[in-house]
């Protein structure tokens, strides 16, 4: 079969490589007593979220003092119109008692259930592993919280990893290191056309952002530890998106991977992209196109260009 596409609203896609259930395992009749919680900056696609029944609590992204649910809210557009036009924009953590609520919820729902998973963006660059651990020492079940040091389709693979585990009967601490597994083999890598965005959300270093804007570069950013971080300094918008293209290559190679590619408000610049890495990766699994949501866009900035890569 040949890779395809999942484009923000469009097909569920395909791979070159098959999933296998465990010996004797039927996963479409086998109960599952772990559910899986993550939040709206795996940016997952709606039908893979039902799908794979996995919760996605969401974030606030605030325009003009007006706080709007990531995912419902607000959209891509919105925010991108918003940030040209320079409107104050902020971004916080769901609370802990929207977590408690949703841990709640699963437990009044889901039949047997022995407990939740819940897999949340990097800890350096958010709070809401902090809410979502507050959250979990009063829930009704077992909740294990997970800083899976991820973002982005980094974090959804993570939690598409922790729910197959659960699907094929694992326990909560089996979906967990699945989800962890899969985060020590993801990396990260962004280009955004400036750095002042990020500077201004606090996501990186005033002195990194100066010196990308005083030598007129283009930067290439990765996820580290948790961190973002400038990994090179281009000095070309098509020059950097090359070398994107290239940094993936590398780290796929030697292994079946999925890969994600995200933008915001750049989908020519993405599906390119996307096509190139289909063509010169063979031991390509699952490719996705998709939009960031506004919670990441607006600490990026329209232009963003991301890949991530997982190896499976």
């Amino acid at each position: 079969m040949s890779a395809g596409v999942n484009a923000a609203g469009g097909d569920e896609p395909t791979g070159r490589c098959e999933k296998s259930a465990p010996a004797g395992a039927s996963l479409a009749g086998m109960a599952r007593h772990v559910a899986v919680v993550t939040d709206s900056t795996a940016y997952l696609p709606p039908e893979m979220l039902k799908k794979h029944r996995i919760t996605a609590v969401p974030l606030t992204v605030v325009v003009d003092g007006e706080a709007l649910e990531e995912g419902t809210d607000i959209s891509a557009r919105s925010l991108e119109e918003a940030l040209r036009k320079h409107r104050p924009v902020t971004t916080s953590r769901p609370g802990p008692e929207t977590f408690a609520l949703a841990y709640r919820t699963l437990a009044e729902s889901v039949p047997a259930l022995d407990g939740i998973v819940s897999l949340h963006l990097s800890a350096e660059i958010s709070g809401t592993y902090d809410a979502a651990v507050l959250a979990a020492r009063a829930a009704p079940v077992p909740v294990r919280v997970v800083d899976t040091g991820m973002v982005a389709m980094a974090l959804g693979f993570c939690a598409l990893a922790a729910a197959e585990s659960a699907e094929a009967g694992g326990t909560v601490d089996e979906a967990a290191v699945a989800a962890e597994k899969r985060a020590a083999g993801t990396a990260a890598y962004f280009y955004v056309d400036t750095l002042d965005y990020l500077r201004r959300g606090g996501r990186i270093g005033a002195a990194q952002a100066l010196l990308g804007s005083a030598l007129a570069v283009k930067p290439l950013l990765e996820l580290a530890e948790g961190r973002i971080g400038m990994l090179e300094k281009v000095r070309t918008a098509s020059r950097a998106i090359a070398r994107l293209e290239e940094i993936a290559v590398e780290h796929s190679s030697g292994g079946q991977v999925d890969v994600a590619v995200h933008h915001l408000a750049a989908p020519e610049r993405a599906d390119q992209l996307a096509q190139r890495l289909r063509e010169r990766l063979p031991g390509l699994c699952d490719l996705h196109v998709s939009e960031v949501g506004a919670v990441i866009g607006a600490h990026t900035g329209p232009g963003l260009l991301g890949v991530v890569v997982s190896r499976r």
